[in-house]
């Protein structure tokens, strides 16, 4: 089994095409790769998740049910996840769910009986890095033509894509090197998200018996 117990995805630009404040489920096209990927870790015994802002649901653009069958079509095409976490709120509303704070990282791992050292975040924008750094968590970007380059310099680790990713972590983790520094832990002094968390009342999984997240980063 992999020393890896959990990673949690970034959807939009991540394990799916970016479609700004998708509500058609018609849309969603998968990364090159992901499912494959996604395979991969579940053969090994790795747990799986995503971690999505969709601020469109307080823009008033979807709706939280557009989010869910978007969120099913994608397990349709990629297969089931662990846990599904959503934010619905804006960049102004004050959540402490939405990426780059760590709520829905710290709940998705304390849903599925991880610790969040022993999980791996990987997205493609420098949020999503925050998010998994400020929970303890390891984080790996995936560049795409949208992350900003100082996001690119700024990342713990990086990958070219999703497959590479997936096999660095499970056969060469970059802080399992020599002297690699260990993720740092929650700066705000919480083990796990709040239970009032707005990520644990809204969020739902596609099967409606897990759970799910909101908003695209600096895009949702």
């Amino acid at each position: 089994m992999s020393p890896v117990k959990a990673v949690l995805f970034d959807r939009d630009g991540t394990l799916v095409r970016d479609v700004p404040y998708n509500a058609d489920p018609g849309l969603v096209r998968p990364v090159e790769g992901a499912r494959e990927a996604l395979d991969e870790l579940r053969a090994r015994g790795v747990r799986t998740g995503v971690v999505t802002n969709q601020s469109g649901i307080a823009r008033g653009l979807l709706t939280g049910a557009d989010a869910r069958r978007v969120n099913r079509r994608v397990e349709e095409l990629l297969g089931p996840f662990d846990v599904w976490a959503l934010c619905p709120h804006g960049p102004d509303d004050g959540c402490r769910c939405r990426k780059p704070r760590p709520g829905m990282v710290l709940w998705a791992a304390g849903r599925i009986r991880v610790h969040p050292a022993d999980c791996v975040v990987i997205g493609d924008i420098g949020a999503d890095m925050e998010a998994a750094r400020r929970a303890g968590a390891h984080g790996i970007l995936v560049p795409t033509p949208q992350t900003r380059p100082e996001e690119v310099t700024a990342a713990p680790h990086r990958a070219p894509d999703l497959t590479t990713a997936v096999r660095l972590l499970l056969t060469a983790p970059p802080w399992d090197r020599p002297g690699a520094i260990p993720p740092p832990g929650d700066p705000g002094g919480t083990s796990g998200p709040a239970r009032t968390t707005p990520a644990r009342r809204i969020g739902t999984d596609p099967s409606a018996s897990r759970t799910g997240r909101a908003g695209q980063g600096r895009r949702g």
